[in-house]
């Protein structure tokens, strides 16, 4: 069975700084492109960052260019996403994506950011 766990969570102040991981399992991880998707208090999904199969393409939404950093350790099975300079408004569910246009996304539990001061 498929399975992605998200970890890393917590509480943190504005301007701080956070890693989280994401534990896969169940299938070929590096045959994947993976994403990270949150979703603030009340929101919608919003895509955060997305990274190739292989580590050597990634992608950001605007608002997370050059606070982010996605990557992956393919012999670990295991999908990072470095936050730097948190703001109150990166307060959300995180949530680690596998991708496949074949089968249909998958989705982790989710790991809870909160940014306040």
């Amino acid at each position: 069975e498929v399975q992605l766990v998200e970890s890393g969570g917590g509480l943190v102040q504005p301007g701080g700084s956070l890693r989280l991981s994401c534990a896969a399992s169940g299938f070929t991880f590096d045959d994947y492109a993976m994403s990270w998707v949150r979703q603030a208090p009340g929101k919608g999904l919003e895509w955060v960052s997305a990274i190739s199969w292989n580590g050597g393409s990634t992608a950001y939404a605007e608002s997370m260019k050059g606070r982010f950093t996605i990557s992956r350790d393919n012999a670990k099975n295991t999908l990072y996403l470095q936050m730097n300079s948190l703001k109150s408004e990166d307060t959300a569910v995180y949530y680690c994506v596998k991708k496949s246009v074949a089968v249909g996304d998958y989705w982790g539990q989710g790991t809870q950011v909160t940014v306040s001061s």
